[in-house]
């Protein structure tokens, strides 16, 4: 191994730590308690040396953000096999919820926190949030050419399915849902009453 391979290898190391105590630290304590000077004194580092591998706080929880895209990506990819596209859409949205229940933080950080959002705007690039709404829509144009949603347009199909996916995962990570003692099966029937109506509402 080159010395330039070898510092490149250990630079990727020490972001991976410094991401993962950060993750940590928002998981355990919150965001506003996750501190450049915080992190550094977990992973006994320098507080001056953390800035050479993230300028500041919202990279660090901007990369995490895509991060959550990424496994999110994966978990909606798995369902592409399935054949018919109205139930492949069904599945889709499962596998959102799915991954917004097992993955409360990073669907914090990646839909409703202000941070990651601040610096999509700054950059004027949400490259890895569109790829999972691209898919969305590849599934709802093929429900489209199966003959379902015939007068609507591909992105206000989308955009109502996620809304209902959204809504429901919002609401039961923000625990407004916690009295009420609602299982993943109620979910996956609400997702497919949402479908349902979709297909009688919108011709």
């Amino acid at each position: 191994m080159g010395i330039t391979e070898r510092k490149e290898r250990e630079k990727a190391g020490m972001q991976r730590l410094i991401l993962d105590t950060a993750m940590k630290l928002f998981i355990d304590q919150g965001y506003e308690s996750v501190s450049m000077r915080k992190i550094a004194s977990i992973i006994e580092y320098s507080p001056a040396s953390i800035y050479t591998y993230f300028p500041d706080k919202s990279s660090i929880f901007y990369e995490l953000h895509i991060e959550g895209f990424t496994r999110l990506l994966r978990k909606q990819t798995e369902v592409q096999g399935v054949m018919d596209p109205a139930e492949r859409l069904l599945q889709h949205g499962r596998a959102y919820l799915e991954f917004a229940f097992e993955n409360p933080q990073y669907y914090d950080l990646m839909f409703i926190m202000r941070t990651p959002a601040e610096q999509i705007v700054k950059n004027k690039d949400w490259e890895h949030g569109m790829r999972s709404y691209e898919l969305l829509k590849r599934n709802v144009q093929e429900c489209r050419n199966a003959g379902y949603f015939k007068e609507s347009t591909v992105d206000s199909v989308a955009l109502m399915m996620w809304a209902v996916v959204h809504g429901i995962a919002a609401l039961h990570i923000r625990q407004r849902l916690i009295l009420m003692e609602l299982n993943a099966s109620y979910f996956e029937g609400l997702i497919k009453d949402s479908l349902k109506n979709l297909k009688n509402l919108i011709r």
